[in-house]
């Protein structure tokens, strides 16, 4: 399955049966503004965790009906995430969503051994793109997460990435590891652990997609490049995926695309029992939803 805009998430989230979404210190009227959209679309059912009168607050300014909808009174956001993680652990919500609290506090709350939703070794940030430029929808990672990953933490984020798209109908989706250059150099550590993952795709060590790499960022998302170059690949000119070097460039080339490249995206945390809603406050409402559609659509 070939997704070509974000609205084909929507359509998708829209056919499966509807989530309950837990958001944690939920007084926060962006976020609110995009759980009033998610709900008023049918794609989530919220389960908001919060200061409750601040909340109502909010949602009478915004008109958000709350007529039905569960709260959960805590004044503290650390305690917050704490009491949304464990509506996920109950059985109670089946998506998580950062509200008005810090990463840190949340991500505790999610890594914690005992009472937790780690499921995989490595969490990741993985953006899905809608681009005035590209053809089809195009993954980013890890843009949010990962400071310096060595390569067993990028294999998991490649796994991640691929989970993504499995779960939302692609079962072979083309992944570019992409550097500042397309062809091995040692004294560059992106060429050599593109090389690596390329290697290790084609002895059937990562499944359920085809890696190539290294690629400039041109050769990835540009035949016509690749073409120039004397690249042949399945993948060049067609990802499914951009695998950053690191969280530097990742987050660059995230941004780019949304400030001067004209994107929208809807980004979420992998790697845990189920998908987190982590959105910035400069994203825009439209991206916010999103996000919560994408999680819904998993």
């Amino acid at each position: 399955m070939i997704l070509k805009s974000l609205s084909d998430i929507v359509n998708i989230a829209k056919q499966k049966e509807t989530r309950r979404l837990a958001v944690a210190a939920a007084a926060d009227k962006p976020v609110l503004k995009a759980v009033m959209n998610a709900y008023k679309e049918g794609i989530i059912i919220p389960v908001l965790v919060g200061n409750k009168s601040e909340i109502e607050r909010i949602s009478k300014e915004i008109n958000f009906d709350l007529t039905g909808i569960e709260i959960h009174e805590e004044n503290n956001p650390a305690i917050s995430a704490i009491k949304a993680v464990a509506l996920i652990k109950d059985g109670k919500a089946d998506i998580l969503m950062k509200g008005l609290v810090s990463t840190a506090p949340l991500l505790k709350a999610v890594l914690d051994k005992g009472k937790g939703l780690r499921k995989k070794a490595t969490l990741s940030h993985f953006a899905l793109i809608e681009s005035p430029y590209y053809h089809k929808l195009i993954g980013v990672t890890d843009a949010g997460m990962n400071i310096l990953p060595e390569f067993n933490e990028k294999v998991n984020i490649v796994h991640n990435a691929v989970e993504v798209f499995h779960r939302l109908g692609n079962t072979n989706p083309k992944v570019a590891v992409i550097g500042p250059l397309e062809v091995v150099n040692p004294k560059i550590e992106a060429t050599t652990h593109a090389a690596m993952l390329t290697v290790m795709n084609s002895r059937g060590q990562i499944p359920g997609c085809i890696i190539d790499g290294p690629f400039a960022i041109d050769n990835a998302v540009s035949k016509a490049a690749a073409e120039h170059k004397g690249i042949k690949s399945d993948v060049a000119g067609d990802a499914d995926v951009l695998i950053a070097p690191d969280l530097n460039s990742g987050n660059i080339l995230y941004k780019t695309l949304m400030f001067m490249g004209g994107s929208t995206s809807a980004a979420v945390i992998m790697g845990a029992k189920v998908p987190i809603v982590l959105t910035s406050r400069a994203d825009e409402d439209k991206s916010k939803m999103m996000s919560i559609a994408l999680a819904a659509a998993m």
